[in-house]
């Protein structure tokens, strides 16, 4: 049996894993975590999938008992700004689309919508939400979608059927601190030490890590979250690492911490907000007194100091005291996650740039599949390569989904954004936008293999970027359009009712927090 578990690292990664298998399997396996006082976690994860509720619901963790400590939000979409050009703007929101006649609204839009609406406006409820800083959840705490609240129970992000209509926005560090104080009431051993050495046997199993003043922590499977550094996964065990750069060049942020001391009065969006620039974009995450912002950029476009500069200018003029969080970004992903007794965890597996808010997702991912494939004393080896399969998987469809952003966005204003379309393409991608330059993709022609976003998301980035097909598809003028007028007509209805019967995001926040 393998009965104890030593996480290195902790942050988002380290507690998350810590906490959920804690959760699943209670006091048969001993769990230690050891992080050092001296390494800052990255913390710009701040902004999520609707599926992480899932994860609370595994630890038993309504939103009200840990939203009001981590400063969290709601976030319905995200806004993408000045991606088709100065002034526009769509929503990526979490709402699959209706159908009508077997074929989606979207299809029904390009033969039969109005194209003074545009397409997100249309075909989805939530933009109206977003436009007017809507709750999702009335003032009683029930949720607008009432069929699709309640609790999960202890199921995973593949398992779920119905699209929850939003995720969260929170700080990441608060959310480490919160979830640390739950895991060691719950078992967790926590360990407050530099690490100074990882020691393998012959065969290159990690026997033990070497502590400055804890001396030896011995376990049986080793869970790298050491972020960037990777010290066990790359540095000790010397797992090859698979840049995405070719194809996804941007390789550096800055952050900034914003307070927000007027937002009573300004309200709160409830989205994230991607702006595209001119060497990059800039994300806006509105948390409960501040706003979490940054530019991600390419270092062969723009400096640091000028990408600190645009930051300023856009977010915060005239404070600045505030402190800038310069990051190196590894793009790319861990050729394997598990290797030997050694599992990889958040930024020590992978990382992306947060386009679509994807690093608390991975951490989740990763840890619910260790948890699916955890291993006994014989270490069955097709479980480990399973699980590296499916994080694979993952990290290369979410990898084709983004270079789907930029390859389809029709801005072309400056040498970065040029660039980005003759840019090198993920095998499939270019078969997908030609494919989709005739019809609109569906399940089974976006990637295959499950990676967080359905045929939905493809259709409205697409859709949103600017990349439409030439034509509505033939088959809709031989069908009448009447209940696919009405069920436009629907949305548009819907959309106005809860616009007026929900609060104001930061009015339900203010209940809670």
């Amino acid at each position: 049996m393998i009965r104890s578990v030593v996480i290195v690292g902790g942050g988002t990664a380290g507690w998350m894993s810590a906490t959920y298998l804690k959760a699943a399997f209670g006091d048969r396996v001993d769990v230690t975590l050891v992080e050092s006082d001296r390494v800052s976690s990255i913390g710009v994860g701040e902004a999520t999938f609707s599926t992480v509720r899932h994860f609370f619901d595994y630890l038993g963790l309504d939103e009200r008992d840990w939203m009001p400590h981590c400063a969290a939000s709601y976030k319905l979409a995200i806004r993408f700004e000045n991606w088709r050009k100065a002034g526009d703007h769509f929503y990526h929101p979490f709402e699959r689309l209706r159908t009508s006649d077997g074929f989606t609204l979207a299809d029904w839009w390009l033969a039969e919508g109005d194209r003074d609406v545009p397409f997100d406006q249309a075909c989805f409820v939530t933009p109206a939400l977003c436009e007017a800083q809507r709750s999702p959840r009335m003032l009683d705490g029930s949720l607008f979608a009432q069929g699709l609240d309640g609790s999960l129970g202890r199921s995973t992000l593949e398992e779920q059927r119905a699209q929850f209509p939003y995720a969260y926005h929170f700080d990441a560090g608060l959310l480490a601190q919160f979830l640390s104080r739950y895991g060691t009431e719950r078992g967790v051993r926590h360990v407050i030490d530099d690490v100074v050495d990882v020691q393998a046997d012959e065969r290159g199993w990690i026997t033990q890590v070497m502590t400055r003043e804890h001396g030896a922590l011995a376990g049986d499977l080793f869970i790298d979250c050491t972020g960037f550094r990777g010290l066990l996964i790359n540095q000790k065990l010397a797992e090859p690492f698979v840049s995405f750069q070719d194809v996804l060049p941007n390789n550096r942020a800055v952050a900034l911490r914003v307070p927000q001391p007027d937002q009573a009065e300004r309200g709160m969006n409830p989205y994230t907000t991607a702006t595209a620039m001119d060497a990059g974009w800039i994300w806006t995450i509105p948390l409960f007194g501040r706003n979490g912002t940054g530019y991600v950029y390419s270092d062969e476009f723009c400096s640091p100091e000028e990408a600190e500069r645009t930051l300023r200018a856009f977010a915060a003029p005239g404070q600045d005291d505030l402190e800038a969080n310069h990051i190196r970004m590894r793009i790319g992903r861990n050729e394997r996650s598990w290797v030997n007794n050694c599992v990889a965890i958040g930024l020590s597996s992978a990382f992306v740039e947060p386009l679509e808010s994807t690093g608390i997702f991975f951490i989740q991912h990763g840890i619910e599949q260790l948890v699916k494939h955890f291993p006994d004393e014989n270490w069955d080896p097709q479980l480990a390569a399973d699980y590296n399969s499916r994080v694979s998987h993952v990290l290369d469809g979410v990898k084709e989904f983004l270079v789907l952003h930029y390859a389809a966005a029709t801005r072309d204003d400056t040498p970065y954004w040029k660039e980005a379309k003759i840019r090198r393409q993920p095998d499939g991608l270019a078969e997908k936008l030609q494919l989709a330059s005739s019809h609109l993709l569906d399940e089974h022609t976006i990637y295959p293999h499950y990676h967080g976003f359905e045929q939905y998301s493809w259709i409205t980035m697409l859709l949103g970027l600017g990349h439409e097909p030439a034509a509505a598809r033939p088959a809709l003028a031989h069908i009448d359009p009447a209940r696919a007028r009405a069920e436009l007509a629907a949305v548009q209805t819907d959309a106005r009712r809860l616009v007026q019967a929900l609060p104001s995001c930061r009015e339900y926040l203010s209940s809670i927090h």
